[in-house]
């Protein structure tokens, strides 16, 4: 009964309908599939599962040591029972090969299918080969001894240290040492590694956890900077960098131009070189030139100038050449000839010249209102984010923006789809929470944030001591929310074609016509997981609710 009376009334319909819902997936072939598909069960999976779970049981060991060794613990016994499985487990993974096709499966997700040696090409799921097998399990046997090792040696330097008294430097030493170990561990094998027998669940989760992490961190920067005070140093350091990037945008910009001209004659295609300004290219191809036909003119890329003036009349279908005019041969005729400044010139210096005119005009506006130009500037982020729809802003983070920067470090970042969705959906839902962060910090009462400094606390003490604390336990349940809405948001991350539930759901129906099985299958199973998420946050708010203690 005590169970049920903490169930929230609308719940109770869940847990009444739950033998019907297991039923229907033990029943039904078609459920039994979708949800095989959904969750991302790969074939043979079933051998990684142990592996799986050994490891997350040892490390979870590990940090439950460094939890219940704390001075103000309760359950010092419970230390001693979570040393010991720690220890055995570390024996058990380092005198077996029980972990091993877990590794091996996380080792061959980790590479690039098409360009490593190490996997077995055109085998899905992917495979290593037999040399990279052998080579995979003998690391992971030498990791595996190092953490036997680390454990026996930091175990019992913390309960010597222990019998000497929880507070001395090695006893502390020993507990963050423990903690930093298993803690990265834990973290790898649940946020990083492939785990291949619940892969779209694992796709879904992480983007959630990261977002919201991430998000929250964005957050606090927001709300951070709107609390900034004004002062004529803030205004004279803004003035100064408008300066510096008007000049530095002004000598972008005032580069000197490329000549390029077009020969040969508009009958066919038109032979393009790498490097061409992406202004003249588009002159080019819609005839927005003088003399210009009125119909898209076709592009064909070259290697560089020369293959591409050797292009007209050999190549089939080419007849002219958009090349540096120092390039062009005299021979051919010039239909039309003009000068641009280089692509990266010209985005640098746009960018400057935007980002001086946006602290422009957050520096008059602060100067007008007393307020600091990053205060206004965060409110305006906050204002405008929250205007824009989720879907927009994954599309908009996703593909454009994503592309620009791809393109403006010459390819060197190029963050996966997976980074990407979380980005944008980080930036998305960090307006949302530096309203929460916001309200919260603003009910606590002026009165705590005099008596701290009157204590001789600095701004930041007071924050972290006074002020956060109390702010926190009031933001629990919007914070709650906000954590069950980005988990449901993050279906519109299959619009990027992300492989998490939603995207494997559509897949899975695209292939087999079911008309309701799969649908109904993964609604049922976010129903699940936003229900346990509710009842983490649930159980985080009686734990900080100090008023029914």
């Amino acid at each position: 009964m005590q169970f049920l009376m903490r169930l929230r009334p609308s719940n109770l319909i869940i847990v009444a309908a739950l033998p019907f819902i297991v039923y229907l997936f033990a029943s039904s072939v078609n459920y039994q599939r979708s949800l095989r598909a959904i969750l991302g069960v790969e074939n043979g999976s079933s051998a990684f599962v142990p592996g799986f779970l050994t490891l997350a049981v040892a490390f979870s060991a590990g940090l439950a040591v460094f939890v219940f060794s704390r001075a103000s613990s309760r359950s010092p016994r419970l230390a001693t029972i979570a040393a010991g499985i720690n220890l055995a487990i570390a024996v058990l993974l380092a005198t077996t090969g029980l972990v091993y096709p877990f590794v091996a499966s996380v080792v061959a997700n980790a590479v690039d299918p098409f360009t490593s040696d190490l996997v077995v090409q055109g085998v899905t799921p992917r495979r290593l080969t037999d040399a990279a097998d052998l080579m995979v399990r003998g690391q992971a046997a030498l990791l595996l001894r190092t953490y036997l090792g680390l454990t026996v040696v930091i175990l019992g330097a913390f309960f010597i240290a222990a019998r000497n008294g929880t507070g001395n430097a090695t006893h502390r030493f020993s507990r963050l040492v423990l903690a930093a170990v298993n803690g990265a561990g834990l973290v790898f094998i649940l946020l990083f590694a492939h785990i291949a027998f619940a892969a779209g669940v694992a796709t879904t989760i992480r983007a959630a956890v990261a977002a919201y992490m991430l998000a929250a961190m964005m957050g606090l920067l927001w709300v951070g900077l709107l609390k900034l005070k004004y002062s004529w140093r803030a205004d004279l350091i803004c003035i100064v960098a408008t300066i510096l990037m008007i000049c530095a945008a002004a000598w972008f910009l005032l580069q000197p131009r490329e000549s390029f001209v077009l020969v040969g004659s508009l009958a066919g295609k038109v032979a393009v070189t790498p490097g061409t300004p992406s202004g003249i290219l588009d002159a080019v191809r819609y005839g927005q030139f003088p003399g210009g036909p009125d119909s898209e003119v076709p592009l064909r890329t070259s290697r560089g100038a020369p293959e591409a003036i050797d292009a007209i009349g050999k190549i089939p279908g080419v007849s002219a050449a958009l090349v540096p005019a120092a390039t062009a041969p005299a021979s051919l005729p010039v239909l039309w000839q003009t000068e641009a400044l280089n692509d990266r010139d010209r985005a640098f210096g746009i960018t400057l010249a935007a980002l001086a005119i946006v602290l422009g005009l957050l520096t008059f506006g602060g100067h007008i209102h007393r307020r600091h130009p990053l205060s206004i500037g965060s409110e305006f982020i906050v204002d405008t984010i929250r205007g824009i729809p989720m879907l927009v802003i994954v599309l908009y983070v996703g593909l454009p923006l994503a592309g620009a920067l791809k393109d403006a470090t010459q390819g060197v970042v190029d963050p996966p789809n997976l980074v990407r969705g979380i980005a944008a959906m980080a930036l998305a839902y960090s307006a949302y929470l530096a309203e929460i962060f916001r309200s919260g910090i603003n009910a606590i009462p002026a009165g705590q944030i005099e008596a701290a400094h009157s204590l001789g606390l600095n701004g930041w003490r007071t924050a972290r001591l006074v002020v956060l604390p109390q702010a926190f336990r009031i933001i629990i349940p919007p914070l709650g929310n906000e954590l069950i809405a980005i988990l449901k948001d993050t279906s519109l991350l299959s619009i990027l074609s992300i492989r998490d539930i939603t995207q494997r759901m559509r897949e899975f129906q695209s292939a087999s016509f079911l008309p309701f099985a799969p649908y109904n299958s993964a609604a049922i199973f976010y129903i699940f997981l936003t229900l346990a998420a509710a009842s983490l946050v649930s159980t985080i708010e009686r734990k900080y609710d100090i008023k029914h203690r």
